[in-house]
């Protein structure tokens, strides 16, 4: 399973090498720096497999994807490195031979692409692996949702993430819509991330980014470049590497920010909340002679410069007490000062009187 219960930040590469392997280790190399959590390939080794031979783009796919020779090496520098690798297979014979090797690398996810689905080859190869299957399901129906996984359920692989998103060159605010990302967390009961493709020249790309983090979801997923201003395949949602790092450092104060779902409290919290210098302590409203009952004409709630024992709340426990000394105006109240009897509950009421 992805680290979803912590800021997870996936470094998207996508096809944005062009088949330069040379383009690709120094885009992987300034991810690492940057600090990614998680690196994320796209495999196309047939693309016939992929797209039939008629279409208008084949030409161009050949050229940007990278055979299958010279992903041994890649993956292995990336492993080296002790980071997170997530291949997305666009066709059969890259999950195929990501299955055969997938004890070999720091692998811990596969992707299926949102344009794959429903294929019911990639599912059935995708159920083999032994880790996380993320589905794409941007710009998918809920029926294709459920059946892609459904599916995978059927055939005994229930580590499923789903990943929202999708590139429109770029995509506006209004085709975002986080929304989704809870209602179908709630409806399939799987953790989700989001992969962004903001205009990164945006001035709330980063804002934008991290808005899912706030309702619990901690996996983001970035295209980025080191070559930030080039009219290269999937520049237009890649941010510069100073964007990146800047996203991460926002991830990370969002999560300190969010802090933990328990009501434990920080050290700053618990001195906010001191009974006395803070919050307003039970005190004598005026002198109080030794053996004075106390009572609400002669106790006040003020700050003062010492913490108090006694909470707030503590009140009707000192109410009918005697003082056990002389008590100036302004002076705490504590069980020292007091001559108190321990005061059981009456029980009674909670009985029946079988007597009557």
């Amino acid at each position: 399973m992805l680290h979803n219960s912590k800021p997870y930040l996936i470094g998207e590469t996508a096809f944005h090498h062009e088949g330069d392997t040379d383009f690709l280790r120094e885009l992987i190399n300034v991810g690492i720096d940057v600090g990614v959590d998680a690196l994320k390939f796209h495999l196309l080794f047939d693309v016939f497999d992929y797209m039939v031979e008629e279409h208008s783009a084949i030409d161009v796919i050949k050229k940007i994807t990278i055979p299958q020779d010279k992903w041994q090496s890649i993956l292995s520098l990336v492993s080296s490195k002790g980071i997170d690798i997530i291949l997305l297979c666009n066709d059969l014979s890259s999950l195929q031979w990501v299955n055969k090797n997938q004890s070999e690398f720091n692998l811990v996810a596969i992707e299926i692409h949102a344009t794959g689905l429903n294929d019911l080859f990639l599912l059935r190869e995708a159920a083999n692996f032994h880790k996380t299957v993320i589905l794409g399901v941007g710009g998918s129906t809920f029926d294709e949702i459920k059946y892609a996984v459904d599916f995978l359920i059927e055939n005994d692989k229930k580590d499923i993430f789903l990943m929202h998103g999708f590139q429109n060159y770029p995509t506006m605010y209004e085709d975002i819509n986080l929304k989704r990302m809870s209602f179908l967390k709630d409806a399939f009961g799987l953790p989700i991330g989001y992969a962004d493709h903001t205009d990164p020249e945006d001035e709330h790309v980063n804002v934008i980014s991290v808005l899912p983090q706030v309702s619990g979801f901690n996996v983001l997923e970035k295209h980025f470049t080191h070559k930030y201003g080039e009219k290269r395949i999937d520049a237009q949602a890649a941010v510069s590497l100073e964007n990146l790092k800047k996203t991460k450092q926002l991830m990370n104060i969002v999560a300190s920010t969010l802090g933990k779902d328990n009501f434990s409290f920080s050290a700053a919290e618990k001195k906010y909340g001191d009974t006395g210098p803070m919050k307003k302590a039970i005190v004598a409203r005026k002198p109080i002679k030794k053996g004075s009952v106390l009572d609400m004409d002669n106790l006040a709630f003020k700050r003062t410069n010492h913490s108090s024992k006694i909470q707030q709340s503590d009140l009707e426990k000192v109410l009918g007490a005697k003082t056990s000394k002389d008590l100036a105006k302004d002076e705490l109240i504590d069980y020292s000062s007091i001559e108190y009897n321990y005061k059981t509950l009456d029980f009674k009421q909670f009985f029946v009187n079988d007597n009557k």
